[in-house]
């Protein structure tokens, strides 16, 4: 184990006694009480070799259980070993609600992340008979939910998790579309609309659309619109997801005794009324032979094994788990839903030196995904054959699934003659803390995210480590060829794939899904708003369940930053290798987890330039000198010191010295500190310089600091043309009417026209 996965197992999911005292010496001891635990539910004279198995197929971190597994199963304590939950239909009562509300504290006390369905509550506005009153929305009481999570600390020190989700033709869709548009509300819940095929459909056509509730229609939109809405609210702050909801219910394998309504909070899990589902994950990376070599291949025996042994686990998990509620309980033993699936896919595809999304990798993984679903369903129907199929099953109905009609025949001959014994086999989650204690390995189906980065580790006392993180294939990769060894083109990451790549991926991959897979698009924070909307119309005519984004932004920012040489090739900050809930969870609390890089070393001897600038009245000059080194091939700046006679600014110019030398040493793509610099205005009036308006002192030392980038190479030109507003100021300016900064909106557009000072930007008028 690297340091930071012992860090991970060590706080999270190792046994320890009341006083702190470990139980568990090592991670052999976690895996043989998991091993043991899960073998009490065979016969007592099967129990030691069922255990012997279980314990050699988490052995080396083949085999992956979820994490509520890893830090419940063998303690003893009230916990549930159940990751994902979906909460009953909320009656639209008051009774009905804070009932609901009460389950929900109780789910999240023991360890479970739960789903709920807000559509069944009346719209704001709607009368409530009896009392007088008009009902406040849906969003009004998630927040109550909120406030209850923000009360609850779930077993493992773990946040609670919830997941929102709301029918597109619910009146109050609109605010709930808007809802998390506010930095800081409703941090506990991620959110998703259930769009529904009609929906799709009317959105193509752009056809008018009902917003109905108790079979009554109280507004009527155009759907386009609405659909406009959601993606401007997602592209702004990455949420809502989109659940495709009627694709969800037409391809489940037991639509037959249940309606799905909602997700977990990964959305990996749609599930009906109280639907429960264990997770866990077969490790791809470690299942390749001879990685990186001509021959490399995954063992797909060695896959087929594994996968029958973790069916095997997880449906004995099913009844040692505890479980918060007694109606969970009976759904998940009467439906035996598991959700068995893999991580390390992108790092298994690196071994077999093949680009993540390329028409190579989407055949492998096919074919991949394939043997687990079949090793997956022969295992579920051996057991089904020695212990009896799951209650609900009905061989008729369950064989005319269209999941089940795609199985091989012999598999499907198994399950008319003997039944199966889980409802549900396969998903994909976001694997999250059991990737990085597996030695970091990609996360999921995801690519990996960045090949070296420093993670600032939490610790339960409120101290915190920053912990060197490394990629899996790219630490086996350096200690094979060395650390100087020029990384090989399949060596890909989350900046430099395309949302064509992730999509690619996740379409592959649903063909083998039964249930459905959390995944994460990433996107640079300069997509444009069209193509962002169509990577959402693509996800749903490749047949995905689902779609989520994620876009640096300003509601929910850019978390993690990569080392200098995964920047690279990077445009943008991405998103971090975790569940999604997990990274909104972090954001938006405020932290706790900051993820920096290690800074350059200083080269004995750098290139420079220093350059003048003289400004308005000021006695003295302002010298700024750039130093740059060569890295890979390229040149790029190291630091900046800005000097000048002047005393008055020495404070803030030796602090403007030091911050943008730290971030130039960090590497990455460096250029934003042009631009922020740019942005900035001096409220007594700029200057022209060069033919053009230069709005502060600061933003002329961004501009000497922007042509030097460009003078080595570092960045392109960037577009000279301006802003309509500004050119229309320059252009008075031009004829004798100089502009200055409005002092409403701060644009350099404040000019003197016909006796009244005048923006062209925002129309503030000031005569006199």
């Amino acid at each position: 184990m690297t340091d930071i996965s012992h860090l991970i197992w060590d706080m999270k999911y190792r046994l320890k006694a009341p006083d702190g005292t470990p139980v568990d010496s090592d991670m052999a001891s976690t895996w043989a009480r998991v091993a043991l635990a899960a073998a009490k539910a065979e016969a007592p004279e099967h129990r030691r070799q069922h255990a012997l198995q279980f314990a050699q197929a988490l052995a080396g971190h083949k085999f992956l259980p979820a994490g509520r597994i890893l830090a419940g199963a063998g303690t003893e304590r009230d916990v549930t070993l159940f990751n994902c939950f979906v909460m009953g239909r909320i009656q639209d009562s008051m009774d009905g609600i804070f009932s609901h509300l009460r389950e929900a504290a109780l789910t999240l006390q023991q360890g479970g992340g739960i789903g709920y369905d807000f559509s069944t509550l009346r719209p704001r506005g709607a009368p409530v008979k009896g009392v007088g009153a008009d009902a406040s929305g849906p969003v009004s009481f998630m927040e109550v939910w909120d406030a209850m999570c923000r009360t609850i600390m779930s077993a493992g020190s773990r946040r609670g998790a919830m997941m929102a989700t709301l029918a597109c033709d619910h009146p109050d869709i609109e605010e709930f579309v808007a809802a998390k548009q506010v930095p800081g509300r409703l941090t506990n819940f991620n959110l998703s609309v259930l769009a529904s095929d009609a929906f799709m459909a009317a959105v193509a056509r752009d056809a008018d659309w009902n917003l109905v509730f108790d079979g009554r229609v109280t507004k009527t939109i155009r759907a386009r619109a609405l659909w406009d809405r959601i993606m401007r609210a997602t592209y702004d702050g990455a949420e809502p997801g989109v659940v495709f909801i009627d694709r969800i219910n037409a391809q489940n394998n037991l639509a037959y005794c249940e309606t799905i309504h909602a997700t977990n909070p990964c959305g990996e899990q749609p599930l009906p009324p109280y639907g429960a589902c264990l997770l866990g994950s077969i490790n791809l990376a470690k299942l390749v032979r001879n990685p990186f070599g001509d021959d490399a291949a995954l063992d797909l025996d060695e896959l087929v094994s594994l996968t029958r042994v973790a069916v095997r686990l997880l449906d004995d998990v099913i009844d040692v788990s505890r479980f918060p509620l007694a109606e969970q309980a009976q759904e998940a033993r009467a439906k035996r839903r598991i959700g068995l699936g893999v991580t390390g896919l992108a790092d298994a595809l690196i071994f077999c030196r093949t680009r993540y999304g390329s028409v190579e990798s989407l055949v492998l993984i096919e074919s991949w995904l394939a043997a687990l679903r079949d090793a997956a369903y022969a295992a579920s129907v051996e057991l089904a054959r020695e212990k009896g199929p799951f209650p609900l099953f009905d061989a008729a109905q369950f064989l005319e699934r269209p999941f089940i009609r795609a199985l091989p025949q012999d598999i499907r001959d198994g399950i008319a003659a003997h039944g199966i014994r889980n409802g549900l086999l396969t998903s994909i989650a976001p694997t999250g803390t059991i990737s990085l204690i597996a030695g970091n390995v990609s996360s999921g189906i995801e690519p990996v995210y960045a090949f070296r980065y420093s993670r600032r580790v939490l610790k339960p006392d409120g101290s915190a480590s920053e912990e060197t993180v490394e990629g899996y294939a790219h630490r086996l990769f350096r200690a094979r060829f060395g650390e100087d060894a020029a990384l090989p083109e399949y060596f890909v990451s989350t900046q430099t794939i395309v949302p064509e790549d992730h999509l690619a991926v996740q379409a592959a991959a649903q063909k083998c899904i039964d249930s459905s897979i959390s995944k994460t698009i990433n996107l640079s924070a300069g997509i444009s708003f069209d193509a962002f909307k169509d990577v959402y119309a693509r996800a749903y005519a490749l047949g995905c369940k689902g779609c989520t984004t994620y876009r640096p932004n300003a509601v929910t920012g850019a978390v993690l930053e990569a080392s200098a040489e995964s920047a690279r090739a990077q445009s943008e900050e991405p998103m971090l290798p975790l569940g999604l809930s997990e990274l909104r969870g972090a954001e938006q609390r405020g932290g706790g987890v900051v993820y920096m890089t290690r800074p350059f070393d200083r080269p004995d001897v750098l290139l420079g330039q220093t350059y003048k600038i003289k400004w308005l009245d000021l006695d003295h000059a302002f010298y700024i000198t750039i130093n740059d080194f060569e890295k890979d091939g390229r040149r790029r700046p190291f630091e900046v010191f800005i000097n000048s006679k002047n005393m008055e600014a020495y404070a803030w110019t030796l602090a403007l010295t030091r911050m943008i030398s730290a971030v130039f040493r960090r590497g990455g793509d460096v250029s934003f500190v042009v631009d922020e610099l740019k942005a900035v205005f001096d409220p007594r009036g700029g200057q022209w310089m060069g033919g053009r308006y230069v709005p502060s002192l600061l933003a002329a030392i961004g501009e000497v600091i922007e042509q030097h980038l460009i003078s080595i190479g570092f960045m392109t030109p960037r577009d000279t043309v301006l802003p309509k507003e500004e050119r229309r100021a320059v252009a008075m300016a031009a004829e004798g009417a100089p502009a200055r900064f409005c002092p409403r909106c701060a644009s350099p557009s404040f000019v003197r026209l016909e006796g009244c000072d005048t923006c062209v930007a925002c129309g503030y008028s000031k005569c006199g």
